[in-house]
């Protein structure tokens, strides 16, 4: 027998790690929008399992002089994907998690409301692993199977002026090129998407 893909909102190639930030999506809404961030803690530091326990309310903010400005932080994503490519899942899709803040896309506020987050691990302006984009790749198809799906943007294109993640190493052409999908998905003006159209992977 097939194993199913998703259980409750829950990717079963994903690893659990449930966060307790999370809450209910507006009565009938289905998201239809993914917001791409970084993440690394401490900045520029990849390894250990800080993004973790930031994540579930773990996090010993005494560890490292950076966390100090994270005490009662309480903040989660849909999804991690670490730079070897390990995806991790702490809020079911179903549910609305803690990751935009304040933000506004086509018309509307609170992107949380009808986004999934991923975080890739990785820091502002620098490249990311070559390893993360084909997991990323697969989660939005699996994701655009699931639910409705329109559009992939960037923190930064939701909350301009406040947020610039995942920044200009993230490489918006790569992705366009994987899942071959029409450019209208993805944020214009973002390394040569605003020409041309995307051959299928």
């Amino acid at each position: 027998m097939r194993r199913a893909s998703w259980i409750d909102g829950w990717y079963q190639r994903a690893k659990p790690r449930p966060s307790p930030n999370h809450g209910p999506r507006p009565a009938g809404v289905s998201p239809w929008l993914v917001v791409l961030h970084s993440i690394s803690l401490p900045p520029g530091i990849y390894q250990g399992d800080a993004i973790e326990r930031l994540f579930t309310n773990r996090l010993d903010c005494d560890e490292h002089p950076y966390f100090d400005g994270l005490r009662g932080v309480e903040v989660s994503a849909h999804f991690v994907i670490r730079r070897s490519g390990r995806l991790m899942q702490f809020v079911s899709c179903e549910r609305r998690a803690w990751h935009a803040g304040a933000s506004h896309w086509r018309g509307a506020d609170n992107c949380n409301d009808f986004s999934i987050g991923i975080e890739l691990e990785g820091l502002e302006g620098e490249r990311f692993d070559a390893r993360q984009y084909p997991v990323l790749c697969r989660l939005l198809r699996a994701l655009a199977r699931r639910y409705p799906l329109r559009e992939v943007v960037g923190h930064e294109h939701v909350a301009p002026g406040r947020k610039g993640d995942p920044g200009a190493g993230f490489d918006w052409l790569e992705l366009a090129h994987r899942t071959g999908w029409p450019r209208r998905r993805f944020p214009p003006l973002c390394g040569g998407l605003e020409t041309g159209s995307f051959p299928k992977a």
